[in-house]
């Protein structure tokens, strides 16, 4: 089977983001599950302090070991431009030459990394980039934040990107389609009808702005759209909490008193989703997620739907989420519920509360029938290496 390596964006230098973490996770899982050799290969951000670095390396490491990547992680820090312009690495645990063979040897990069250097990305013989901020990265394209290399292959997990429904440039690039997964061996059906609280791990001030196509800057941040629903718990008898990353800070606090005000439980995101499994846990432990979705997502009506949801969804919790477009597979009635309005929201509850355990099961058959990590990397593994193949004569029917 192939050998993939998986290119992910700040999750090592991210520890505290158990959430984070299982957004690149699932696709390695799916991989795996197919009986690919899988790497992991991302670029470290230092502290600044050279003892912190280690020891965040070190935990990084054992948890990969959980994984099933155990030796499968090249990590690396990029050093100032040569001479030649060129950008020196400095590996953790190998030399660049143990580094770059495998990379050579690689069938396929599946890279998330939009800023990769075009120098490193050379080194594989296939290489596959992979949208998973349908909207904002074509956006980011059109208005030159971002300039991502050439790729072989390019992925998207929006809906309607490239067709005529979208809100935004498809940026001259050929998109295939392919959804968000969930690896449904690691997120077990966990229904107890004692859970009480709808939650989210979420988001508040993440300082996204975002520049429209004719320059515009807008406030991209979750609060924008949380803030509509501000008094949602005084209107529904059924709890509501969030998880959030809120600090010390003066408009932090004034935030969180607010929210405490109307209603909300919150608590912080890292205290109970900072690992892996504390993040998988607190989903688990929830009795459905209620979240809103960034004013982009709403802006675009691209159907975006978030990986976090369909933890939710595959642990066999009812979801009530942010309406972010008509979908030709997201259901809105059953299992799931996408709502524009409070009231909307409220019926939600009322609908769920009166028969949790069938609209349980029913968010957990939402998952296997369109998010198994699975299905879809064997679409992916299709996608980015039949072309190769077909050019090679490997195979005879390319069409």
């Amino acid at each position: 089977m192939a050998t993939v390596v998986v290119s992910t964006y700040k999750v090592a230098s991210y520890l505290e983001g158990g959430g984070h973490f299982w957004v690149y996770m699932q696709y390695v899982q799916g991989l795996q599950r197919l009986g690919c050799d899988v790497y992991w290969l991302e670029k470290l951000r230092s502290t600044g302090d050279a003892g912190q670095d280690r020891a965040r390396v070190a935990e990084f490491l054992k948890r990969m070991d959980r994984f099933g990547l155990k030796g499968k992680c090249v990590l690396y820090y990029d050093r100032l431009k040569d001479g030649n312009g060129g950008i020196p690495r400095s590996y953790i645990g190998m030399t660049p030459s143990q580094a770059e063979a495998i990379f050579r040897r690689a069938d396929l990069l599946l890279n998330f990394h939009y800023a990769i250097d075009p120098a490193l990305l050379a080194l594989f013989r296939r290489t596959a980039l992979v949208d998973i901020d349908p909207g904002l990265l074509q956006t980011w394209i059109a208005t030159g934040q971002i300039a991502p290399a050439p790729h072989d292959v390019y992925f998207t997990t929006g809906e309607t990107v490239g067709t005529a429904r979208a809100q935004f440039p498809d940026c001259g690039i050929t998109w295939r389609k392919i959804r968000p997964r969930r690896s449904l061996e690691r997120w077990a059906y966990t229904q107890d009808p004692t859970s009480e609280a709808f939650t989210t791990v979420s988001s508040w001030w993440s300082h996204d702005w975002v520049k429209d196509a004719r320059g515009i800057l807008f406030d991209n941040n979750k609060r924008v759209s949380f803030m509509e629903f501000l008094e949602l718990p005084r209107l529904t008898s059924q709890k509501l909490e969030l998880a959030l990353c809120l600090g010390t800070k003066p408009h932090d606090l004034e935030d969180r008193l607010m929210l405490e005000r109307n209603g909300w439980r919150v608590r912080h995101g890292h205290e109970v989703a900072g690992t892996p499994e504390m993040y998988q846990a607190y989903i688990q432990k929830s009795r459905g997620e209620f979240s809103c979705a960034k004013p982009t997502c709403m802006k675009f009506q691209g159907a975006w739907v978030s990986d976090r949801t369909l933890c939710y969804l595959a642990s066999g919790k009812p979801v009530v989420v942010q309406h972010t477009g008509p979908s030709a597979f997201l259901p809105n009635g059953e299992g799931m519920f996408r709502f524009t309005t409070a009231d909307e929201a409220m019926g939600a509850f009322e609908a769920i509360n009166s028969n949790y355990e069938r609209h349980c099961r029913t968010a957990r058959e939402i998952t296997e029938a369109y998010f198994d990590s699975v299905q879809i990397a064997e679409l992916i593994l299709d996608a980015a290496l039949r072309e190769q193949e077909c050019a090679r004569g490997v195979v005879t029917k390319c069409d």
